[in-house]
């Protein structure tokens, strides 16, 4: 009975197609630096499928709904961290969906990636974010021209 359960848990592999390379999670403050530096830079210079709630959601649907279904169908979810990121209402509801798909859906894979678009003290973040900064990568964006070039070449070797 064993031998048979494993063979068809065996037989079950997790997807590796989704619908987006990456799940941009932002406060409404940053739609700027999504229109003008993310979309351009990942979207139309490196061929990604970026999910951006602002275009991507499905009006009438609940937001949680459409949270939930574009970070199950992205392979990564992008947070770029900000004093209003971390104020908004939806923060934590994303952070902890994208926990969760990283544990149960993922088998405990790192598909969060952080971006610091703003310089942000310690003291400033939440504990779990903390711990995640400790642990993990994290980007800072350097909002100079010579250095967004490997900002973004950074961005782009992680979402690979």
């Amino acid at each position: 009975m064993t031998r048979h359960k494993y063979n068809v848990l065996k037989g079950i592999k997790p997807s590796s197609t989704y619908k987006y390379d990456a799940f941009i999670s932002y406060a409404n403050d940053e739609t700027d630096f999504i229109v003008n530096e993310v979309i351009p830079n990942l979207e139309r210079d490196d061929n990604m499928t970026l999910c951006v709630h602002q275009r991507d959601f499905i009006a009438g649907e609940e937001i949680t709904q459409n949270i939930t279904d574009g970070i199950h169908q992205s392979k990564r979810t992008i947070c770029t961290l900000t004093r209003s990121f971390l104020d908004s209402y939806y923060f934590m509801f994303e952070f902890n969906m994208v926990r969760m798909e990283s544990i149960y859906s993922r088998d405990g894979q790192n598909i969060l990636f952080l971006i610091f678009y703003e310089q942000l003290r310690p003291k400033d973040l939440p504990l779990v974010i903390l711990e995640l900064v400790h642990s993990q990568s994290y980007i800072e964006y350097p909002n100079d021209e010579q250095e967004n070039v490997l900002f973004w070449d950074k961005i782009k070797k992680a979402l690979a």
